[in-house]
């Protein structure tokens, strides 16, 4: 039972991974950037980043530059050109501008940026694209629209690819989308369209199965690995070549494949917040271009959540098996720790990135879980007698038995003993009631056994046992009871008393008043322990005990709330004759007696 209880306990903790809230996510990045963080640095050799700084917008006497500066950049360039800087609408300086620029789009292979909206648009170009598999739309990043270049430009470009990134949970990106979704058409990204651009392919491929996007291949490259979302993690171990504008048309860094042109001057363009810092959104595209080239970006792998759930579910069981025994778990639990950092570890020697961090928090609760629990069941073991039996009986008797566990044999002694039976009247139309409501029955049942116990137990009775509604109490045992008569009296009338105040909170609240049915009677009997060897209850035997649960049945004949019989009258109560009556099984007719409120 306890194992299965730890099981279930394990089960709602590996639930967490599938389920996958916002602290494991964010907790599973923080892990993915310390892996990363690790790796050696690189030195891009393929790529140069070209800074649009202060300097060139102060020469040039503010923002937006001249489009005609592009124009003499892309000229300058023995690389493949890039320009992330958005240019939505004709050059305000000198709209001829646009048409210089344009011819040397014509004449010069080049990249232009367009960005991803939130807003509802004409859409962008089209690139050509093969679908192969199953429809990407569903698992790809969805825009509204595409904010365009401005057509003069747009037409003549030979790529043009989205600069959008897509922060984390954390606001953090790690991961761009080499395509994306607007409006039911697919749109490369910057990067990608570099590389499409390069090596002069028309259009690119993408692969898709049932579990998300599984690669994007340029026909003249090797496939490109990406998430199931089409994306691509960047790294913050990859350095660039860089050189500022003015420094670039001055003397161009040399052997470069590719030069990406950003703005950097202050103010003009929101930097990027990445695991690495703050970055400029070229940047970004230059560190997704150059995993593309490379064919070393991290990959998540499609079947690293199953596998996490699975290692998750062993570690729980081994845990489970273990329980028992602190000296055994505690190395089964630090060695499946070790194992798992040195697994994610090695993994992502090999480019794979598993997330251990979510089963480590969870595999640490659920130890300090069981191992608590197998303590406080070790540090209370020596109270079990306590626990068992102060449940049902008094606190005297729970005592008596600790002093003297001899008292805990079966057979039990023959005692003059007074008893007490109430019962709830009319319980059956009460239940009836709660049919579609059991809990709130049992709520209604407990407050009222709380309520009348209470007093029971102030006046020196012992709890026999609860019979669903029925209470079945007894005084002068198992220890001596002066005037045990009385004190079951004094004790009725008590719990008549505090049943009317229950009975006003009831109402107050709207539900049903409760009324019950009390009978009393004194005599011989045998009171101990009845059972088995293995279980057994402090109870009591005899034929008045059978007379007291009679009368308190009568009480509906005789509508009253409670009968006594002549055998517990004591001086001092004004005491109503109700009848003489042979109750079944007895010769003798019995006298009972009740007293009025």
């Amino acid at each position: 039972m306890k194992k299965l209880e730890n099981l279930f306990i394990g089960l709602i903790l590996v639930f967490f991974i599938w389920y996958n809230p916002t602290p494991f996510q964010v907790l599973e990045l923080k892990t993915f950037d310390w892996l990363m963080s690790t790796q050696e640095p690189v030195q891009d050799q393929m790529i140069v980043l070209v800074d649009i700084d202060e300097k060139i917008v102060e020469a040039y006497r503010g923002y937006p530059l001249p489009r005609s500066l592009y124009s003499t950049l892309m000229e300058r360039t023995p690389a493949i050109p890039g320009i992330t800087v958005l240019m939505p609408d004709p050059d305000l300086r000198d709209p001829r501008n646009d048409f210089i620029l344009q011819n040397t789009l014509i004449d010069v292979p080049s990249v232009l940026a367009y960005a991803a909206s939130t807003q509802a648009s004409e859409g962008g170009p089209h690139v050509g694209t093969a679908q192969i598999g199953e429809d990407p739309l569903p698992w790809l990043l969805t825009y509204p629209g595409i904010l365009r270049q401005t057509p003069v430009l747009a037409e003549y470009a030979q790529g043009v690819g989205l600069i959008n990134s897509a922060p984390e949970v954390d606001g953090v990106v790690r991961r761009v989308p080499v395509v994306v979704a607007a409006q039911d058409k697919l749109y490369p990204s910057f990067a990608l369209e570099m590389l499409r651009v390069a090596v002069g392919d028309p259009s690119y491929q993408i692969k898709t199965t049932n579990t998300g996007i599984e690669g994007i291949r340029i026909p003249s490259y090797p496939t490109i690995k990406t998430d199931a979302n089409a994306r691509v993690w960047i790294t913050s171990n990859v350095k660039f070549y860089r050189q500022s504008a003015a420094e670039y048309l001055r003397e161009p860094i040399e052997g470069a494949a590719f030069a990406i042109f950003g703005v950097t001057a202050e103010g003009i363009v929101n930097p990027v917040p990445t695991a690495a810092g703050s970055v400029y959104p070229h940047e970004v595209q230059a560190n997704v271009l150059h995993h593309l080239l490379n064919g070393t970006s991290p990959i998540q792998p499609s079947w690293s959540q199953i596998a996490e759930l699975g290692v998750a579910l062993l570690i729980i069981l081994l845990l489970i098996f273990t329980a028992s025994n602190v000296y055994i778990s505690a190395p089964v639990f630090l060695t499946s720790i070790g194992g798992l950092m040195y697994g994610s570890w090695y993994a992502f020697q090999s480019s794979y990135l598993l997330d251990v961090s979510g089963i480590i928090i969870i595999s640490f609760l659920f130890w300090t879980i069981i191992t608590f629990r197998n303590f406080i069941q070790q540090y209370f073991m020596r109270m079990e007698i306590k626990k068992q039996f102060g449940t049902y009986v008094s606190p005297d008797l729970v005592k008596k038995l600790q002093k003297d566990p001899s008292l805990l044999r079966l057979g039990g002694e023959t005692k003059r003993l007074t008893f007490l039976f109430s019962d709830i009247r009319g319980f059956t139309p009460i239940s009836e009631k709660y049919q579609s409501n059991p809990q709130g029955l049992t709520e209604l049942i407990n407050r009222f056994l709380d309520n009348q116990t209470e007093i029971i137990l102030k006046h020196g009775g012992t709890i026999d046992k609860y019979m669903g509604d029925c209470i079945m109490a007894f005084w002068n045992a198992p220890l001596d009871v002066e005037d045990q008569e009385r004190k079951a009296t004094e004790c009725v009338l008590e719990m008549r008393e505090a049943l009317g105040e229950l009975n006003e909170r009831l109402r107050e609240e709207g539900l049903d008043e409760i009324n019950t049915g009390a009978g009393i009677n004194s005599g011989l009997c045998v009171v101990g322990n009845f059972g088995s060897s293995n279980r057994f209850d402090y109870s009591v035997l005899g034929d008045s005990v059978n007379l007291a649960a009679r009368l308190e049945s009568s009480c509906k004949t005789y509508d009253t709330d409670l009968v006594i019989s002549e055998y517990s009258l004591v001086e001092g109560y004004d005491y109503k004759f109700l009848d003489e009556v042979t109750v079944k099984g007895k010769s003798e007719p019995v006298k009972i007696y009740t007293i009025q409120k």
